[in-house]
């Protein structure tokens, strides 16, 4: 699916706590890990690619240094150089200031490039030692058209990495007000998830469960996932709401925010 997996650091212990999921990654799948930086000026070349030299070597990766003040500019160009490339970024790193939920350059990375990318929320600022592994993938489905479009992208990552897919729908007892005729029903609900998970496991040979759960959205989810060791989000940045929510929709922002696993997003 991915040849390599390229994760944008900046110096800082924030930048780098997505390393240990990169690095399973890489490993699980046989992709490149490769890091990358960077800089203002020429003059400082030297120091910044000295520094990536020693935080790749720790972790079997490339190490790749580029000037440009543009940062986002440069990871997706860098991004685009090989074909087949997962980015793979924290949501803030040196500065540790968020714009909403992902800081500036993850936010901006999401936004330009059209491809899925993986971030992921610093806690702190040690970075885990080892590696982290992806054992399900949680995809969250609200009945869009846009909640559903990360579904093919899912499975395919899913069947990449040897993960169990896990369809869930949120069962919210507050009135929908967007949307009056749409009825409140475990049934349909069951229904709706059931039926998509049986869908992928047909058209991708892979492992899918499925679960409805109950109560707010945006504490249902980061809740689920809470309890599920070694478990990654997939979902894009909007789904029912996308016209009325912000650049991030509220359930992804929170995810991001609450829910302590890397989540693997796009922008419809």
């Amino acid at each position: 699916m991915y040849k390599r997996i390229l994760v944008p650091v900046d110096g800082s212990r924030f930048s780098e706590q997505i390393l240990p999921v990169a690095s399973w990654l890489g490993r699980k799948t046989g992709a490149e890990l490769a890091l990358f930086r960077a800089y203002d000026k020429a003059d400082e070349q030297a120091g910044v690619q000295g520094a990536l030299d020693t935080l790749a070597a720790g972790i079997g990766a490339k190490a790749i240094a580029a000037e440009g003040k543009d940062v986002t500019r440069a990871i997706l160009d860098e991004a685009a150089r090989v074909p087949g490339t997962l980015v793979a970024i924290t949501s803030h790193g040196r500065s540790g200031v968020m714009r909403a939920v992902l800081g500036s350059t993850a936010l901006n990375v999401l936004r330009t490039g059209k491809d899925p990318i993986l971030v992921y929320r610093p806690r702190g600022t040690e970075v885990a030692k080892g590696e982290a592994s992806i054992e399900r993938i949680v995809v969250p489905l609200d009945g869009s058209e846009l909640s559903e479009s990360i579904l093919p992208q899912a499975a395919e990552l899913g069947r990449w990495i040897g993960a169990r897919l896990i369809v869930v729908s949120v069962l919210d007892p507050a009135p929908r007000s967007a949307l009056p005729d749409v009825p409140v029903s475990d049934v349909m609900e069951s229904s709706y998830v059931h039926s998509r998970a049986t869908q992928l496991a047909e058209r991708y040979g892979v492992e899918v469960g499925w679960e409805v759960l109950h109560g707010d959205p945006e504490q249902a989810i980061p809740t689920f996932v809470k309890g599920l060791p070694n478990t990654m989000l997939a979902m894009t940045t909007h789904g029912r709401s996308a016209l009325q929510s912000a650049l991030l929709g509220s359930v992804t922002a929170a995810s991001l925010r609450d829910g302590g696993v890397p989540v693997f997003t796009r922008m419809p």
